[in-house]
């Protein structure tokens, strides 16, 4: 789950982070409102959505008196911000945020992740801030610090003073960047978060070390002890098939392709997307139903599927082993009674009762292509859609 930036900074200032005083806004006048609030003859006007390089794409303004403060916000608001992280789609912009300006000297770079090889907290640390990590890995490489920390321990204090000598910055300074560094750390371990990054984490001109940027990403799956941070989503910025997947206790992830994927596992799924673009086709979807695969679930998943507009045929792999496959074909059957699905329909089981289920998807009489091994059914799945596909194209020609 991710947050945005005026989040991420009031969490990190509960932690001891120095941060610019700022304030959020829902209208343009209530931005220029904030800018009189804070105070100074400068502020910075960003665009509150979830992606990276926002400056690029116009989402960071500065103005030097309110009026422009107010325009700048006028601009923003309701604006489709498309960056090298949204893809053509973009993110619209509710909110944004006013901040006052900072004299900056330098500009450094600092990242909290879970590195999952190490089964570690990594800490990477840069004298290059203001790019992406991407982009200091590629034109900075010397730069990066890398820090591992020991799970049995946490981040020691001698830890973090090590990754801020690295830094090559002033010896006043370092006290300060440590105490930054933890607690960055505390932040990132006692909300369970999966990434914590400041960039760029700034040296101003009287010495201060302040956050100017700051990202947060929460494990969803731990969200459920973290109700404070749970209420910071902000679904408006989230795929809404995703969105409902999520509330529905279902795993998706929505793809551009045009054949819906219902499967039970991760792998499985995976395995089915390779599949079925191995047979030729396009995946519209990742998603996982869960080891309960009830028929209440199924139909569930269904619904999801059948609401992207882009799906023009639908394949069904389960694997039964906790499951019964009986149980997955009268959740097929009863969601294909409640919402007719007019595209293409293949079903593959297998495992526990997999001749039962077989046998109730024959008997039901409904319009459903079986399949007895995942190769099979890719290719039955891509061949009906090209099918179907064609059949519709001579309905448009005819007329």
């Amino acid at each position: 789950m991710d947050i945005h930036e005026y989040q991420a900074k009031e969490i990190l200032s509960g932690f001891g982070v120095p941060i610019p005083r700022g304030g959020l806004a829902y209208s343009p006048e209530q931005a220029a409102y904030r800018a009189r609030e804070i105070g100074g003859n400068q502020w910075v006007v960003k665009a509150q959505v979830h992606t990276g390089g926002r400056g690029k794409a116009g989402g960071v303004k500065l103005c030097n008196d309110e009026h422009e403060v107010l325009d700048a916000a006028n601009e923003l608001f309701g604006k489709r911000l498309v960056t090298h992280q949204t893809g053509p789609d973009g993110k619209v912009v509710y909110r944004i945020y006013i901040e006052g300006t900072v004299p900056i000297e330098h500009e450094l770079y600092l990242g909290l992740v879970l590195d999952r090889k190490s089964e570690r907290v990594m800490v990477v640390a840069s004298g290059a801030g203001g790019m992406e990590i991407e982009d200091i890995a590629a034109n900075e490489p010397d730069t990066i610090i890398r820090s591992v920390v020991e799970p049995a321990v946490g981040m020691q204090a001698f830890q973090a003073r090590e990754i801020a000598f690295g830094l090559g910055i002033e010896p006043a300074q370092v006290q300060q960047m440590a105490e930054i560094i933890m607690g960055c750390y505390r932040a990132f371990r006692d909300l369970d978060a999966t990434m914590v990054e400041v960039n760029p984490l700034v040296i101003t001109t009287e010495g201060s070390v302040v956050a100017l940027d700051a990202k947060m990403t929460f494990d969803d799956n731990a969200m459920f002890r973290r109700p404070n941070i749970s209420e910071l989503r902000d679904k408006s910025q989230e795929d809404p098939r995703e969105s409902q997947a999520a509330d529905r206790g279902l795993s998706y992830v929505g793809l551009k392709g045009k054949i819906g994927c219902i499967v039970n596992g991760a792998g499985l799924a995976m395995a089915t997307m390779d599949m079925i673009k191995q047979a030729g086709g396009e995946p519209a979807n990742f998603l996982d139903i869960g080891g309960g695969a009830t028929p209440e679930r199924v139909a569930k998943a269904f619904r999801l599927v059948l609401s992207d507009d882009n799906v023009e045929a639908i394949l069904v792999n389960i694997f039964a082993g906790i499951n019964r496959c009986d149980w997955v074909a009268e959740g097929v059957i009863k969601a294909l009674e409640e919402h007719p699905v007019n595209v293409p329909l293949v079903v593959r089981l297998a495992g526990t009762n997999v001749e039962e289920g077989r046998k109730i998807l024959a008997q039901s009489g409904l319009p459903i292509i079986r399949a007895t091994t995942l190769s099979e059914a890719a290719e039955r799945v891509v061949a009906a859609w090209q099918n179907d596909l064609k059949h519709n194209v001579k309905l448009v020609d005819t007329k």
